[in-house]
């Protein structure tokens, strides 16, 4: 019957999705979407009680809904139709910069309204500051969602971490303390930077030289906790880049507090 009912000269798609009170499938919301953004009409059958999804799944041989057939053919769920449509599906072991480049936007342009905001003109040397405070305060944030995940992943690589574990769990801490502090003392010159910078060196330096050593030279292929635990992230060039900043915004805040 579904097969039958998606097939036709038109543009058309037959789409079995869970609709109780208690669940809207998000899935099946987001197939429709994406199906009619294609162009095609849309057959959207409801099951809106457990016994119509259970009938369902057992009369098609399906394990989960939602479902959609096109021309007859049953795609399957929606990560099978985005796959249909040509979309890029990552695989369990697939990785992606996505995330890091979300947050990295983010924080390029917030610090640029701080900057347009704060002064008049743009001092181009005060930017790269809010902008490195901010990306360190956000990435920290991330690993704080979810610290033993994050934990976890950090383990695999860091080197002071595998020799004293709580480490992994004070760096996200130590992270958002460098970022808040230097956010704070930004164009202050005040000797307060003594309290902040050190951390980020230290930090950093041990990071840095934890990434060399896993990737650039044992060449192990990992996943970068820098956006927090379970992500996809590869380990090595954006993760090196962060512990960098750390290291170099530590020293050139103190550089420049050392010079007044």
């Amino acid at each position: 019957m579904a097969r039958e009912k998606s097939q036709g000269a038109e543009k058309s798609a037959s789409l079995y999705r869970m609709a109780m009170p208690g669940h809207l499938c998000p899935f099946g919301l987001k197939s429709k979407s994406m199906l009619e953004r294609k162009g095609y009409t849309v057959d959207d059958n409801l099951l809106e009680t457990r016994d119509q999804v259970n009938a369902f799944k057992k009369a098609h041989g399906v394990e989960m809904t939602p479902v959609t057939y096109i021309g007859g053919d049953r795609i399957g769920g929606y990560t099978d139709l985005k796959r249909h449509f040509g979309y890029r599906v990552l695989g369990k072991d697939e990785t992606t910069y996505t995330p890091v480049i979300a947050i990295f936007a983010s924080t390029a342009l917030m610090a640029l309204a701080i900057v347009l905001n704060l002064h008049d003109g743009f001092p181009v040397l005060t930017w790269p500051k809010w902008f490195f405070a901010l990306s360190m305060a956000a990435l920290a944030i991330q690993k704080l969602q979810d610290v033993e995940s994050f934990v976890n992943g950090f383990l695999g690589y860091d080197l002071l971490a595998r020799r004293f574990v709580p480490y992994g769990y004070a760096y996200p801490f130590a992270e958002l303390y460098t970022g808040v502090g230097m956010m704070a003392l930004i164009g202050t010159g005040s000797w307060l930077i003594w309290l902040v910078a050190p951390v980020g060196i230290i930090i950093g330096t041990i990071g840095a030289i934890s990434v060399i050593k896993a990737v650039y030279i044992d060449r192990r292929e990992l996943t970068c906790a820098c956006v927090g635990g379970g992500s996809n992230v590869p380990l090595g060039f954006i993760s090196l880049t962060e512990n960098l900043v750390m290291l170099g915004m530590g020293v050139w805040m103190l550089a420049a507090q050392i010079a007044g």
